[in-house]
């Protein structure tokens, strides 16, 4: 159990359930949290009995993505700051690939950027509440897309769609992410909780080792693996991270104006 931290965690029955805790941050991904989620996630794997992971956050928000504060704190050593974090994300998102048990996740609110919207589609199920809303955002910030949703997005939606929505951000409703494949559920905010622990309490009562396997099989069988291409996100994430550009679009949303891009 881990009951104080950026994350928390219990296994009871099988059953992980893994929170994202910095509500008053909407779940916002610093380095900290990224490493808390890093050694939950390994925290899970040692674990011979788990049968499932429910992956929820704290809040009115799943996850708002990166932490873009701590991100225009760093200036123009945000780079470095970025090679850290992506690191840690990277190693979040393969863990959760990786790990036998079937991951869910939870969405209320926003999920939003690599962290949010990353997690989402590295999932294996996702229920979502009817009011909760999906944001790519990276490019509106002057940065690409991580925690492979270069390479999971197009995979759940369609090369062309998940072209559209990485290079123009739109707000995605639940209706329309259930519609185009990136949740696999809706259900009525107040029911969120309830619905998604029961789809954890179905799936810990299935066969262990068939579910693990029909996990590995259909991740292995869409293609190129995700995990080759983490590294070459994580390199150009931190690439655009140093440009005047990427400054420029975090400060944009931080003061609610629209960014004035140069290319440099």
């Amino acid at each position: 159990m881990i009951d104080k931290g950026p994350v928390l965690l219990d296994i009871s029955g099988g059953i992980a359930r893994l929170r994202l805790n910095r509500p008053d941050a909407a779940n916002g991904m610093s380095a900290e949290l990224l490493s808390a989620l890093c050694d939950a996630i390994m925290v899970c794997h040692s674990q011979p009995d788990l049968r499932v992971l429910l992956l929820s956050g704290e809040g009115t928000n799943f996850c708002a993505g990166g932490d873009i504060r701590a991100f225009a704190s760093k200036g123009e050593k945000l780079p470095d700051y970025i090679r850290q974090a992506t690191a840690y994300l990277q190693n979040a998102v393969t863990g959760l690939l990786r790990l036998e048990a079937p991951v869910i996740t939870s969405v209320q609110g926003f999920a939003a950027g690599g962290g949010g919207f990353g997690l989402v589609c590295a999932s294996d199920i996702v229920i979502s509440g009817e009011s909760a809303k999906f944001l790519a955002g990276a490019t509106r910030v002057a940065m690409a897309p991580d925690a492979g949703v270069s390479v999971t997005l197009s995979r759940l939606v369609g090369l062309r769609r998940a072209m559209s929505i990485l290079l123009t951000n739109p707000v995605i409703s639940a209706a329309e992410a259930l519609e185009i494949g990136i949740v696999t559920k809706v259900v009525p905010d107040a029911e969120l909780a309830e619905a998604s622990l029961a789809m954890a309490r179905e799936l810990a009562g299935g066969a262990p080792k068939a579910l693990a396997a029909t996990k590995r099989l259909v991740w292995a069988g869409t293609g190129t693996s995700i995990e080759q291409c983490l590294s070459e996100e994580a390199r150009t994430v931190s690439e655009l991270s140093g440009m005047a550009d990427a400054r420029e679009g975090l400060a944009a949303v931080i003061e609610r104006r629209k960014p004035i891009f140069t290319g440099r």
